[in-house]
């Protein structure tokens, strides 16, 4: 009855409120981050490519983000991260403030004393969109983070500032198939990490900036994984890092940086990431007295808008699904998980999202130029293949029946019938005898039904575009 209430209480705005309280007050983004949850609590713009948040766990299904609310132990701040994914993936370049010796390890599964992690307590701890803060209890420092779409900002306050320092840990959680760390002739650190995990190859460059000098020193003389940057200087004892990160090369993200977080006003980048929520949170104004029921609705409301995730960068470049390079006028996006988005979110997004779904079929479109197919759980710009059925066809034709303006439907349509062609997961059987059979394929009723529909998603595609050769195949 509650939830029914509710739901007869939301009317739909455009981008208006009359009420005077921010919306982005309401989203407590602790939710979801405890149990099974596998949310993070960090700092992320709209369906933007960074998201800076605290890691407190290494491995294991409740640690897929990263984080879980249970855990005591920060391990440092990673740039990017997935929200609600049953496999984890993502926590790319580490960042983590200290005070003390050269250390490079992080103290998991280690007897060594010296190690960078530290505890933290929940009551130290805050987070609204596009802000999180948390102190560090082993050396009193307070950790302020926020983001712009492809920039991680973060600022340290230390109560002590003798030998102030900041690790930067490669190594964090994924196999490193490639890397490089260095500093530039521009006092930066830039560098890259190819890593393996649920994406087999994943590739994430970056570039920082610190407001302060800075010593660097490696974990070993030649390709280093780690670097243990030592502060010179202190200004009002805080330091701001800025990092930029692209998919593409260093140079790319030196130059997102700059366009998007040229100055060194922290708080400026705070007040636009929670402008921005607030402008997409407004598009649905929920009228009730109850608090508790907001800031459940606003919650979940924030949760659909942190991804898809922008892949390309600021000059149009990104990396395919065939790992090359390619350029896009459009926005071009990653992290479509199909089998779970399909039946709610996208259907949501035509609704309140329409020009993001646009560039969700442009990016779909690319998905299939670049390598051949559309996307079955498409993860920075790898096919996953994770999860049955081919749920994309049903996205492609809800968006055209609710008008999405697209000008390229035709050529989408040739790839959903390519995607229902695939000689894998049981397909063979399904298009010889119309089922799947428990003694040739698992997950056969499964998969039977979600082939069943997906193809009813075809033939009706294809009778809105008058292909009537498609429909009798």
């Amino acid at each position: 009855m509650k939830w029914f209430t509710l739901i007869t209480l939301i009317t739909l705005l455009s981008c208006k409120k009359n009420s005077s309280t921010s919306l982005v007050d309401y989203v407590n983004p602790f939710i979801g981050t405890g149990a099974h949850g596998h949310t993070f609590p960090g700092a992320t713009n709209p369906f933007g490519m960074v998201q800076l948040s605290p890691d407190t766990r290494i491995e294991g299904w409740d640690g897929c983000s990263g984080y879980h609310y249970t855990d005591s132990i920060i391990y440092g701040f990673s740039h990017t991260h997935l929200s609600g994914t049953g496999i984890g993936d993502y926590c790319d370049l580490l960042l983590m403030p200290l005070n003390g010796k050269v250390c490079f390890d992080n103290g998991y599964k280690s007897d060594n004393l010296n190690n960078y992690s530290s505890t933290f307590k929940k009551d130290n701890e805050f987070s609204k969109p596009g802000f999180y803060q948390v102190l560090l209890d082993k050396y009193g420092i307070k950790c302020d983070l926020t983001a712009t779409d492809r920039v991680g900002i973060h600022q340290y306050e230390f109560s002590n500032t003798v030998n102030p320092a900041i690790v930067l840990d490669l190594e964090h959680r994924d196999q490193l198939l490639d890397w490089e760390v260095s500093q530039s002739e521009n006092n930066e650190i830039v560098g890259k990490r190819v890593s393996r995990s649920w994406a087999e190859e994943q590739h994430f460059y970056f570039c920082i900036q610190l407001s302060n000098d800075f010593q660097m020193i490696y974990n070993k003389t030649s390709e280093p994984t780690k670097v243990f940057i030592k502060l010179k200087t202190l200004s009002k004892r805080k330091v701001i890092v800025k990092v930029g990160i692209s998919t593409v090369s260093e140079e790319n993200a030196r130059e997102n940086l700059m366009k998007e977080a040229s100055s060194w006003d922290f708080y400026s980048y705070v007040n636009s990431a929670q402008k921005k929520w607030e402008k997409e949170l407004s598009k649905i104004e929920v009228q009730t007295k109850n608090k508790k029921q907001k800031e459940i609705f606003y919650t979940s409301l924030y949760h659909t808008m942190i991804a898809p995730n922008l892949i390309c960068d600021i000059n149009g470049q990104y990396r395919g699904t065939d790992l090359k390079i390619h350029e896009s006028d459009e926005s071009v996006y990653t992290v479509f998980s199909l089998w779970d988005t399909f039946r709610s979110a996208h259907p949501l997004y035509n609704i309140i999202q329409r020009g993001k779904t646009e560039s969700f079929l442009n990016t779909f479109l690319k998905q299939y130029q670049d390598g051949g197919q559309l996307p079955i759980w498409e993860l920075c710009a790898n096919y996953t293949g994770c999860m049955i059925g081919y749920h994309v066809v049903s996205v492609i034709l809800d968006a055209y029946v609710k008008g999405i303006n697209f000008d390229k439907y035709k050529d989408l349509f040739l790839a959903m019938k390519e995607v229902s062609n695939r000689n894998s997961l049981g397909l063979p059987y399904y298009k010889k005898n119309g089922y799947i059979s428990a003694f040739e394929e698992p997950e056969s009723v499964s998969k039977t039904l979600e082939y069943a529909y997906n193809d009813w998603c075809i033939y009706q595609m294809a009778k809105l575009l008058g292909d009537t050769l498609s429909m009798k195949e």
